[in-house]
């Protein structure tokens, strides 16, 4: 996983954060490949968590880390239906409803995918 930190440009000239296992299996890979994650990273969300949604076209579920507390139930339910999967520090993850927290990925949860889908 040693590429994911170049700067990586997919289709249309978006520019991704973070690409696993990294930028040049993205390019090779197939739309879907399971070992393709995307993590976007947004301080805060507001609208601007939809950029993410295009960023690599060939992952369909897209994950955002976010140091953001209390996104409204409403924004969560969006992202859930846009097929984008949160990702909030534990810590902050108190400041969510309980039924967000059943929703939401710690970082380490996030980790943990990656390392799974590309061991």
């Amino acid at each position: 996983m040693k590429d994911q930190w170049q700067v990586t440009t997919t289709e249309n000239g978006h520019k991704p954060d973070f690409l696993f296992p990294g930028g040049d299996f993205y390019g090779e890979a197939v739309a879907g490949d399971e070992r393709l994650v995307m993590l976007g990273a947004k301080s805060s969300c507001k609208d601007r968590w939809r950029q993410v949604l295009a960023e690599a076209v060939k992952i369909p579920r897209k994950h955002l880390l976010t140091l953001e507390p209390g996104i409204t139930e409403p924004q969560t339910a969006q992202m859930e239906g846009a097929n984008l999967q949160l990702v909030v520090p534990a810590a902050i993850q108190s400041t969510y409803s309980k039924g967000q927290q059943g929703w939401l990925w710690s970082f380490g949860q996030f980790i943990n995918v990656v390392q799974t889908r590309n061991s």
